[in-house]
């Protein structure tokens, strides 16, 4: 997918940012009262940088470190920057206590997980979302981090920003591929306030349609994860949309049938697919004889909401930020299908 993909309040490197303006009157009352949106980041806010999944180490943020300091912000590293225990970011306890303790330090505006992996479920029962709730900041990252987006959304009706983390961050931003720098550049916008809007080319299975609702989702495989959990997620009346990497699509179907079968297709206003990558072959003599298309399609056959596939987020280099449970319109036309961000009162 090329740069045409993902259209934006276009922020030229250095320009001043466009006047925020209020949009809270086009909404309609019930969908603005369901979304809060934490504030907006300003020159010399601190954003922390921590490990609630996998292990990274320090020199594999560096350049994370050096291009979000170039924005204007100040960066904190966490205690788990560096600590190793298998596979994860430290320990469940020095995980949780790092980010509890980003969550409480009220001189930090937004956490960005250094990475994704595997652990946050395993810490977000041990995390005290007290203060969070009451002055809420952004949390920032995708993969496995959508059980805290799907958390925070659920259980709060927090907004939280789905996107790339510190281990995609390249080394010379300036010299990357148009894609790679609007994906990075849009992680800026979205904390800074630009009104969003997203474009995905024509796709001949999408369902035409229009609808306006908060845009909630993540991957696939950590959302059926948290299901049944205080984790799980609320696609009642919302925009779903959903990722994965590395999956058979028998076991896409099953995931996507448990989606179904537990009335989450139901009862929303629209579908977005993004990317589906990496899907493993099938054994010799065992295929599974359908596609991506045909899998969702089964499932969602009974209902007339717009779907739009090939959408531009998931395990992919045009991975755009995109703020989970902040109030989007889907478009989908028989030309392509664009997401525009409706602006809403933040939280104070």
């Amino acid at each position: 997918m090329n740069r045409k993909h993902f259209l934006s309040s276009l922020l030229a490197a250095g320009a001043t940012l466009p006047a925020i303006q209020s949009a809270a009157a086009f909404i309609p009352q019930e969908v603005n009262q369901q979304s809060h949106l934490p504030p907006y980041l300003k020159k010399g806010d601190i954003i922390g940088i921590t490990s609630p999944a996998g292990y990274i180490k320090k020199e594999e943020i560096a350049d994370a470190i050096r291009i979000i300091e170039s924005w204007g912000f100040v960066v904190r590293l966490g205690t788990t920057i560096g600590l190793k225990d298998g596979s994860f970011g430290g320990t469940d306890q020095q995980r949780a206590a790092d980010f509890q303790a980003m969550m409480d330090n009220p001189d930090i505006k937004a956490i960005l997980c250094a990475r994704g992996g595997y652990g946050c479920a395993r810490i977000i029962d041990h995390l005290n979302f007290e203060n969070f709730r009451k002055k809420p900041k952004w949390i920032i990252g995708f993969s496995d981090i959508t059980a805290l987006h799907s958390h925070v959304n659920s259980q709060f009706q927090i907004a939280s920003l789905h996107s790339k983390m510190c281990n995609s961050f390249p080394s010379d931003l300036r010299g990357s591929d148009p894609v790679m720098q609007d994906t990075i550049n849009s992680i800026y916008q979205s904390l800074t306030g630009v009104k969003m809007q997203y474009r995905a080319d024509n796709d001949a299975h999408n369902r035409i349609g229009k609808a306006t609702a908060p845009v909630v989702g993540g991957n696939l495989s950590v959302l059926q994860s948290v299901s049944g959990t205080p984790s799980e997620i609320d696609t009642n009346g919302k925009i779903l949309f959903l990722e994965e990497v590395g999956e058979y699509l028998y076991n896409l179907d099953r995931m996507l049938g448990t989606l179904e079968r537990s009335g989450k297709l139901s009862h929303l206003k629209g579908l977005i697919i993004g990317g589906f990558n990496r899907i493993k072959p099938d054994d010799p003599g065992e295929e599974f004889g359908r596609t991506i298309y045909d899998i969702v399609f089964e499932r969602v056959k009974m209902y007339n909401y717009p779907i739009c596939f090939n959408f531009p987020v998931g395990h992919q280099r045009n991975n755009y930020a995109l703020k989970s449970n902040a109030v989007h319109t889907l478009e989908v036309t028989n030309t392509g299908a664009t997401l525009t961000e409706q602006l809403i009162s933040q939280r104070t």
